[in-house]
């Protein structure tokens, strides 16, 4: 489980930042050639970057959500699903 410290660290990340240490980290993993303790160092590292990018990623689409339910409210009452079409 992370501390608070090591989750603050994780929210001072950006998307583009988490996501280029987690490439780094696969590419790390991927090549081979370190340790049991380093592999599984890795690994845990991996798995916060992708929780940071996860968290990113869900929050974007929750803010594109609410601007295509603001915009669809302010087009009038026609019903619009996701991908544009009347229904």
């Amino acid at each position: 489980m992370a501390t608070t410290d090591e989750m603050a660290g994780e929210s001072a990340l950006g998307y583009e930042q988490a996501r280029d240490e987690l490439v780094e980290v696969v590419r790390r993993l991927e090549a081979g050639g370190t340790t049991l303790e380093e592999s599984l160092a890795l690994w845990e590292r991996g798995e916060e970057l992708a929780r940071v990018c996860r968290r990113w990623l869900d929050g974007a689409r929750a803010r594109l959500d609410a601007a295509l339910a603001g915009q669809h409210a302010a087009e009038g009452d026609g019903e619009v699903d996701r991908e544009g079409c009347e229904e």
